[in-house]
């Protein structure tokens, strides 16, 4: 009875052991983890710089780092993962020397947000900010009209500026199809054929607003 007793304990062992190694994420499902978490990590640091949050994302570096350390030490590799390995630690190395840049300029008050924010003040102080007039472009199809489109975007980083604001991130062509996209959802939605988009500064503060042109 004890050595049967022994045969089935030995083979709950062997069933248990590999219900855990089937359990374990395969190497390209740890490697998409990883991708995804630097994909993360970015977007992370991205808020912090733009002052969306007050402390950089340590927690999530710090958990990539250990991701990469780990599958430093893997010897099951094959080609095609070992390059794919290696690019990710390429992009992260690449990221984390820029991120350290920035946040020591930042912690020393010579970041861009920061010295257009001091900027600002000092021009607040010597002289307020008057309310600029209004304004406006009309545009029917976004898509194609491009020209407005870059007119209006003009006048917004011309607002933008004169009041302090970084406009670095602030693309074109991102803008352009943000334009096009709401413009799009007006002309549905109020049924209307052309959009009215209007920019004005009051105390310092840039207003973008869009409606629609009856």
């Amino acid at each position: 009875m004890a050595i049967r007793d022994n045969k089935f304990i030995r083979q709950a062992a062997v069933n248990a052991e590999r219900g855990i190694r089937d359990s374990q994420p395969t190497l390209d499902e740890q490697l998409s983890r990883l991708e995804e978490d630097l994909r993360r990590l970015k977007v992370e640091y991205d808020i912090y710089f733009n002052n969306a949050t007050k402390r950089p994302p340590y927690d999530t570096k710090s958990r990539v780092e250990s991701v990469i350390k780990r599958l430093a030490d893997d010897r099951t590799f094959t080609f095609a993962q070992r390059y794919h390995y290696n690019s990710l630690v390429a992009r992260y190395t690449s990221f984390r020397e820029l991120w350290r840049r920035n946040v020591q300029e930042r912690e020393e008050g010579r970041d861009a947000a920061t010295q257009a924010r001091n900027a600002r003040g000092m021009t607040l102080a010597a002289k307020p900010i008057a309310t600029v007039s209004q304004t406006t472009f009309t545009c029917a199809d976004a898509h194609a009209d491009t020209a407005t489109v870059r007119s209006i975007y003009d006048a917004l980083i011309t607002a933008k500026k004169a009041v302090g604001e970084v406009t670095d991130d602030f693309s074109f062509p991102r803008f352009h199809r943000m334009i096009a996209a709401q413009t799009d959802a007006l002309k549905t939605r109020l049924a209307c054929d052309r959009v009215r988009f209007s920019i004005s500064v009051a105390d310092g503060q840039v207003s973008f607003k869009a409606k629609a042109d009856k």
